[in-house]
């Protein structure tokens, strides 16, 4: 950052001391210096803005400005047959540029660069390979930083210096849970950091005119063209509104719950009672709940039960069973028959009769 700061500086003095020497259109020196120096912070500020375009987007302008001047000229060329004033011409151009620039650049987003193949092919599925960019709350949550110990996350990942920087909030906040959170965040990042598969980025790209830090982060990911990994059910759905794909970890711990079908038995402890009449509810160990039937009386026990119904929902999943007494006193009978044979040991049987010997 320091040497590009360097470079911008010294092309700016160039551009300031040309336009003092020859100081155009018959201004003086330092009239002349002055406009170089606008001129040269106005290219910049340009050059800046084009960093934060996705390479499609410039395909498509580009494209779409030469399909505006060419336009133009053959419009011109009808103006200029038909006696128009100059202005007018220049107008038209001026008019037909600007629309095929912004339409262009628009309909950018529409380009399957991989389909070119080349440096167009590989500049797409390399930034969406390599570059995930992480928010808030998945961060505070920690998971992520298990699951990338595991190895199923590769390449960079991009911190925001926005995300830090609430992070940093949430960790000097007031609230004794608010900091313990923030706190725990910048743990997780220090953690993930100390990762040799890992790349952690932090960017310096901000966007003063969106408040909210989730369009920021939508808004990041177009510029990189990446996905987000987040935990946050809205955030997750206002991406997908905007084309931006995202890695959601609660999806991801979903999928890997056990699968229970109708009809099965399973163990489980009864915490407390249900919502409904005589029901226990239980909680298996990836924190998935069990609505268990006629198990009011036996909380605070292990018990068998049979499973009734599964339901997926986008919180979570639910198991519903229900508690057979009879059943389960006999699976218990089993079990204990079972125990008994391991530790009893089996009685010995005589073959027959004992023979004793009479000495005489």
């Amino acid at each position: 950052m320091l040497d590009l700061a360097i470079v911008r500086a010294l092309f700016i003095l160039v551009l300031a001391g040309t336009a003092a020497v020859l100081h155009p259109f018959h201004t003086s020196p330092w009239q002349a210096a002055a406009g170089g120096i606008l001129i040269g912070l106005a290219i910049i500020v340009f050059e800046i803005r084009l960093e934060r375009i996705s390479l499609k987007r410039l395909i498509g302008a580009a494209a779409g400005s030469v399909l505006g001047i060419v336009g133009s000229f053959l419009i011109s060329l009808v103006l200029a047959k038909a006696g128009a004033d100059p202005f007018l011409q220049v107008a038209v151009l001026l008019l037909m540029t600007y629309v095929g620039l912004i339409v262009g650049a628009q309909k950018g987003d529409m380009l399957n660069l991989a389909a070119l193949g080349g440096i167009f092919g590989g500049e797409k599925s390399g930034s969406k390979r390599t570059f995930k960019i992480l928010d808030t709350s998945v961060i505070i949550d920690g998971r992520i930083a298990d699951v990338a110990e595991t190895g199923f996350l590769d390449g960079v990942l991009v911190i925001p210096q926005f995300v830090l920087r609430e992070l940093q909030l949430v960790a000097d906040s007031a609230d004794s849970m608010k900091r313990n959170r923030g706190r725990r965040g910048l743990d997780i990042l220090q953690r993930i950091q100390k990762m040799a598969h890992l790349t952690v980025q932090i960017v310096e790209e901000d966007f003063p005119q969106v408040r909210d830090v989730d369009m920021k982060l939508i808004e990041l990911a177009k510029i990189y063209d990446c996905k987000i990994i987040t935990n946050d059910f809205n955030l997750n759905k206002v991406a997908q509104l905007h084309g931006v794909e995202v890695l959601n970890i609660n999806e991801l711990a979903n999928s890997l719950k056990p699968i229970v079908l109708p009809g099965e038995t399973m163990r489980v402890f009864i915490l407390k009672e249900g919502k409904e009449y005589n029901q226990g509810v239980a909680y298996l160990d990836d924190g998935t709940m069990v609505v268990v039937d006629n198990a009011k009386r036996m909380i605070s026990k292990t018990v068998d039960i049979a499973v009734t119904s599964v339901l997926q929902t986008t919180a979570g999943k639910m198991i519903f069973g229900k508690y057979d007494e009879r059943a389960h006193a006999a699976a218990a009978g089993e079990r204990h028959d079972r125990q008994m044979r391991k530790t009893d040991p089996q009685p010995v049987t005589s073959l027959g009769p004992e023979k004793t010997t009479i000495e005489s």
